[in-house]
């Protein structure tokens, strides 16, 4: 027992450092790793991603339990969260909120009866926080006729629409379940390290 308390002693200031790390990955920020190209150009796979976990509200850390803030996630944001079909955690763009009605033909996108991007430029599409680029390479995916978002629920889809499995088909995903946004790539493959906002 005396031992185990001088190697707790002689180790103290590394084993605050370690559950600071900790508290901090499980509640502030962290990082992700892009795992498909559902989401390109703006996203490629083996991106590292710079996540902020504070956007929409204080959490317990490791657990699902909100502490306050209610921000909701607005049109645009790349969000991760968890897919409603099983679970995993995906990473895509919020096309649509809670009042909106929604509609896509041939992967562009119509919010409240006004398309997001121009006819003569389809691949660029213009929300609150800047222009995407899209990738219509795959063709556009699933269409979906207008439809309204519910209370509480947002619509995501990934940039590469004829490569994304995303809310056209699992459906709407409630504003709980958004994990993190996403700010900024900070590592791709063949470039090293960049400092890449999002």
């Amino acid at each position: 027992m005396d031992r185990l308390r001088q190697i707790l002693r002689a180790n103290a200031s590394v084993l605050v450092v370690i559950a600071i790390i900790a508290v901090a990955r499980g509640s502030l920020a962290d990082h992700y790793v892009v795992p498909t190209g559902s989401m390109e150009p703006t996203l490629m796979p083996g991106d590292r991603v710079l996540v902020n976990k504070t956007s929409y509200g204080w959490r317990l850390p490791y657990t699902g339990v909100e502490l306050g803030g209610d921000a909701p996630p607005e049109r645009g944001d790349v969000v991760i969260f968890d897919s409603p079909e099983n679970g995993t955690r995906l990473v895509k763009r919020v096309v649509a909120v809670a009042g909106d009605v929604v509609a896509v033909r041939e992967g562009r996108l119509f919010v409240n009866g006004e398309a997001l991007s121009d006819p003569g430029s389809p691949g660029v599409e213009r929300f609150p926080r800047g222009e995407i680029q899209l990738s219509l390479l795959y063709g556009g995916g699933p269409d979906l006729k207008p439809t309204e978002v519910p209370t509480g629920r947002l619509l995501m889809m990934g940039d590469a629409r004829g490569n994304s499995r995303d809310g056209r088909i699992f459906g709407f995903v409630e504003e709980q379940a958004v994990y993190a946004r996403a700010l900024r790539v900070f590592y791709r493959s063949g470039d090293g390290f960049v400092w890449k906002p999002l």
